[in-house]
Order: C-alpha cells, then structure tokens, then sequence
C-alpha cells in the first residue's frame, strides 16, 4: 500500500492538526485565519489512525503565541499546534483551556452592551464536565461554546 500526503507541508508558519472533524471550518471563522492574507491550508476528514478522521489548518507564515492556541481549546481540546520554520517544528503548543477570552467571540444576547458600546467583548471561561461555559463580562449571562459567533 503506498501512503500519499494529501496536504504540502509548510516552511514556515503554524499547523493545527488533530483537529475533531467538522471544526475546522468554525476554528478557520472563528479566529479569522483566513483574513491575514496569507496562504491557508485546510483539510477536513482526512484520514488519522489515531481519531478516525481529522481537519487540519495550516497557514503560512503566521505563529501563533500560546494565549491564541489555548483559546483553540473550546473546539479543539486535543489538537497539536506546531510552530514551522526552516521546515522543522520550532516550538509546540501544549493547549490549556484559558480562563477569560477576549475580543474574538460576539456575545449572543442582543442587548449585552458590548453590541453598543465600543468594548472588546470578554468571556469568562469554565469547564462544566466535557462541555465550557462562557459567561459575558458586560451582560453576565452565561452561552455553550457553540451559540457564540465570531467578532464582525
């Protein structure tokens, strides 16, 4: 049986692998990775013997700091994020789910004051079980990770 990659690799920038399949596209959204003008790579349900089937993100020339990748961790708790250079992996992220987040997700209440008012949104994050809470800074009022939308 011969193995092909489907996916190039990059000589410098970051890979997310290991992403669970059908949150690539929403990490890819949600953290605007594909409006820094630089190339993207994204594969979903590729094949992976560990997960059964995968997404992965791959953007080049971009690193992204720990805080960024920890905040990956809502969608993606078990994902890699490697940083590339010279083609080799300069530095691994391991993902720690952060405690606040800030200026990435809109809160969903329409009346939150954050929809008015020029702040940065802010969440305070807490794990319940195997799902997280967000509860917004400004209105208080506590959302699954999966009804927040992206910062316009």
């Amino acid at each position: 049986m011969t193995l092909t990659r489907t996916v190039e690799g990059l000589k410098n920038g970051t890979v997310i692998d290991h992403i669970p399949a059908g949150q690539g596209l929403r990490i890819l959204r949600l953290f605007k990775l594909a409006e820094l003008g630089e190339r993207v790579n994204v594969g979903f349900n590729l094949t992976s013997r560990h997960m059964g089937v995968k997404d992965l993100i791959k953007v080049e020339n971009v690193e992204l700091t720990e805080a960024q990748a920890n905040e990956l961790a809502l969608f993606a708790p078990r994902a890699t994020v490697n940083v590339i250079r010279d083609s080799e992996v300069a530095k691994k992220h391991k993902l720690a789910m952060p405690a606040t987040i800030e200026g990435i997700f809109a809160c969903p209440n329409s009346n939150c004051i954050s929809h008015v008012e020029p702040v940065d949104s802010f969440f305070y994050v807490t794990p319940q079980g195997n799902d997280v809470k967000l509860k917004c800074k400004y209105c208080e009022k506590g959302f699954s990770k999966d009804i927040v939308t992206a910062v316009e």
